[in-house]
């Protein structure tokens, strides 16, 4: 169903208030974009919280990231979302924020590529992690080039995350997503124990994913950017935390996503 810009406005005001009440940016962090139509893209600006935008603080620009109409200055990384939309046709929306875990994931140079989840694998493929690249300026899209075409997440390493969708809702559900993803992981390595899911089991799951995706999907095959392990694998005794200390933390977790919902 195709927006108007004034319902896609809207939404990108939503999902601006969403990602902040979540606290997947802070202050000025994160930016938002859709695709209007083949000249012009409506995107977020820059210097401004993402849970204090109005419709009219919008910035519309065209494809080389010049602006054509709005009061403030787009987002310095608008040619990070331009590289998305010129190399995927089948991408309308863009988000791109830094949720917590994820986000330390790539802090720590560590991609979510292990087979844990089967709804991670059949919805999104996997998260490689693009290499560090200085946010704002050519060297952040060079990073991402040779992702960007691939993969519907992408963890930029001592940076954040951004995801792409055929519509604004989608691209934030992946954005979720991934958060929700990071920490499932990191709860196993904090066990100490994951069980992956077996080459056999991801093929499957990445074959029912093109078939109900469609041909708009990036064809994921299992690479050297996202292996796959079959097996269980132990963490060291000296990276595991206490069952005890576990459980204290997650109960931390949720009560602050509680917080920041009410």
């Amino acid at each position: 169903m195709i927006k108007t810009e004034d319902e896609l406005r809207k939404e990108i005001i939503e999902i601006g208030r969403w990602i902040h009440d979540l606290g997947f940016v802070s202050g000025y962090d994160g930016n938002i974009s859709a695709r209007l139509d083949d000249h012009r893209i409506l995107s977020t600006p820059t210097t401004m919280s993402k849970g204090m935008m109005q419709t009219d603080d919008l910035v519309v620009v065209d494809y080389e990231g010049q602006k054509i109409t709005g009061r403030r200055n787009v987002t310095s990384e608008i040619a990070m979302h331009l590289l998305i939309y010129k190399r995927r046709p089948d991408v309308h929306g863009v988000v791109h924020a830094h949720p917590p875990t994820a986000t330390g994931y790539a802090a720590a140079g560590l991609s979510l590529n292990k087979a844990l989840v089967s709804e991670v694998v059949l919805s999104l493929g996997c998260i490689p992690l693009a290499r560090y690249a200085t946010p704002g300026t050519p060297e952040l899209t060079e990073a991402l080039r040779p992702l960007v075409g691939s993969y519907d997440a992408i963890l930029m390493a001592n940076h954040g995350v951004v995801t792409c969708g055929p519509d604004l809702a989608r691209a934030y559900y992946r954005m979720e997503t991934v958060e929700h993803f990071a920490k499932i992981s990191l709860v196993t390595e904090l066990l100490g124990r994951q069980v992956l899911l077996s080459e056999t089991e991801v093929d499957k799951l990445l074959a029912v994913r093109q078939r109900y995706f469609g041909a708009g999907t990036p064809a994921i095959e299992r690479s050297a950017t996202c292996p796959v392990t079959d097996g269980v694998r132990e963490t060291p005794e000296r990276f595991k935390v206490s069952r005890e200390d576990l459980t204290a933390m997650v109960r931390e977790a949720v009560k602050a996503q509680r917080t920041a919902k009410s």
